[in-house]
Protein backbone atom coordinates (compact mmCIF):
# COMPACT_ATOMS: atom_id res chain seq x y z
CA UNK A 1 0.00 0.00 0.00
CA UNK A 2 3.09 2.23 0.52
CA UNK A 3 3.69 2.14 -3.16
CA UNK A 4 0.22 1.93 -4.60
CA UNK A 5 -1.23 4.63 -2.59
CA UNK A 6 1.26 7.41 -4.65
CA UNK A 7 1.37 5.99 -7.62
CA UNK A 8 -2.74 5.70 -7.87
CA UNK A 9 -2.64 9.67 -6.93
CA UNK A 10 0.43 10.34 -9.88
CA UNK A 11 -1.85 8.40 -12.04
CA UNK A 12 -4.80 10.94 -12.61
CA UNK A 13 -2.23 13.86 -13.41
CA UNK A 14 0.36 11.59 -15.24
CA UNK A 15 -1.99 10.73 -17.29
CA UNK A 16 -3.31 14.31 -18.16
CA UNK A 17 0.05 15.50 -18.72
CA UNK A 18 0.85 13.00 -21.21
CA UNK A 19 -2.55 13.73 -23.15
CA UNK A 20 -1.70 17.18 -22.98
CA UNK A 21 1.83 16.97 -24.53
CA UNK A 22 0.33 14.25 -27.03
CA UNK A 23 -2.43 16.73 -28.23
CA UNK A 24 0.24 19.82 -28.07
CA UNK A 25 2.45 17.29 -30.88
CA UNK A 26 -0.93 16.31 -32.75
CA UNK A 27 -1.34 20.08 -33.29
CA UNK A 28 1.70 21.44 -34.08
CA UNK A 29 3.20 23.06 -31.63
CA UNK A 30 7.01 24.11 -31.20
CA UNK A 31 9.18 22.10 -29.44
CA UNK A 32 9.24 24.25 -26.24
CA UNK A 33 5.49 23.53 -25.95
CA UNK A 34 4.87 20.50 -26.30
CA UNK A 35 8.07 20.03 -23.74
CA UNK A 36 6.33 22.71 -21.19
CA UNK A 37 4.41 19.95 -19.22
CA UNK A 38 7.23 17.72 -18.75
CA UNK A 39 9.29 20.74 -17.39
CA UNK A 40 6.26 21.65 -15.04
CA UNK A 41 5.67 17.89 -13.94
CA UNK A 42 9.62 17.92 -13.71
CA UNK A 43 9.67 20.66 -10.90
CA UNK A 44 6.44 19.84 -8.97
CA UNK A 45 7.79 16.58 -8.47
CA UNK A 46 11.24 17.89 -7.40
CA UNK A 47 9.51 20.42 -4.91
CA UNK A 48 7.58 17.39 -3.97
CA UNK A 49 10.35 15.43 -2.88
CA UNK A 50 11.72 18.04 -1.01
CA UNK A 51 8.88 18.67 1.05
CA UNK A 52 8.93 14.93 1.71
CA UNK A 53 12.66 14.62 2.70
CA UNK A 54 13.21 17.71 4.06
CA UNK A 55 10.29 19.17 5.79
CA UNK A 56 8.03 15.97 6.52
CA UNK A 57 10.46 13.25 7.01
CA UNK A 58 9.40 9.45 8.13
CA UNK A 59 6.73 7.36 6.42
CA UNK A 60 4.30 10.07 5.42
CA UNK A 61 7.98 11.82 3.56
CA UNK A 62 8.29 8.90 2.12
CA UNK A 63 4.91 9.13 0.50
CA UNK A 64 6.02 12.41 -0.85
CA UNK A 65 9.38 10.79 -1.94
CA UNK A 66 7.49 7.91 -3.75
CA UNK A 67 4.58 10.41 -5.63
CA UNK A 68 7.72 12.88 -6.59
CA UNK A 69 9.37 9.14 -8.19
CA UNK A 70 6.39 8.48 -10.22
CA UNK A 71 5.57 12.15 -11.17
CA UNK A 72 8.71 12.16 -12.55
CA UNK A 73 8.75 9.06 -14.21
CA UNK A 74 5.70 10.15 -16.05
CA UNK A 75 7.50 13.68 -17.50
CA UNK A 76 10.32 11.43 -18.30
CA UNK A 77 7.85 10.10 -21.08
CA UNK A 78 5.89 13.10 -21.55
CA UNK A 79 9.31 14.48 -22.70
CA UNK A 80 10.13 11.18 -25.11
CA UNK A 81 6.39 11.92 -26.29
CA UNK A 82 7.12 15.75 -26.81
CA UNK A 83 10.63 15.26 -28.36
CA UNK A 84 8.97 12.57 -31.12
CA UNK A 85 8.48 14.60 -34.40
CA UNK A 86 5.01 13.88 -35.45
Amino acid sequence: MMLLGPFLIALIPGLIILALTWWFSKKGFPLSVRLLPGIITIIAAVVLFYIGFVNIRGFEGAAYGFLGFFLGMFSIVSFVLGSVAR
